[in-house]
């Protein structure tokens, strides 16, 4: 029963303590994050700075935070977008649409017209839609 012993102010300020070293862990993580993120600096430089904040936390976390802050939320945004971008491109490679491009278009057109689907005639009026629309815009 050792937390018998304790009072409450004790127990308040033992919160306390748990919730700095909670928040300074945080940080740390966030900080290593943004520096293997960085792709501005070289390998010393980052290894530097994984020294500096190991060996002296509190230290390391702020001036990291006064030298390198502004960046910290260009790096976050960077990745994010790098995120998205993948996820689009997995989204549209699984669905099957990444290449919509009129010398596609026009290798289904031929492959529906070799297979029989649509006659010469039909091959002929879709070819020229393809060719004639404008890019960036699909064929009704």
């Amino acid at each position: 029963m050792m937390f018998a012993e304790f009072g409450d102010g004790q127990l308040v300020y033992g919160f306390l303590w748990f919730f700095l070293f909670f928040i300074e862990i945080w940080l740390m993580i966030s900080v290593f994050i943004d520096i293997f993120r960085s792709h501005d600096m070289k390998g010393w430089v980052k290894a530097v700075w994984i020294l500096f904040v190991l060996v002296i936390p509190l230290i390391g976390i702020l001036v990291y935070f006064i030298a390198r802050g502004d960046k910290m939320r260009a790096h976050s945004i960077d990745a994010a977008k790098e995120q998205q971008e993948a996820f689009q491109h997995y989204v549209q490679q699984a669905a099957g649409t990444t290449g919509t491009g009129r010398a596609d278009e026009l290798a289904k057109l031929a492959d529906l017209k070799d297979k029989g689907n649509i006659t010469e005639e039909e091959y002929l009026r879709l070819k020229n839609e393809v060719i004639n629309t404008p890019s960036g815009t699909s064929a009704p």
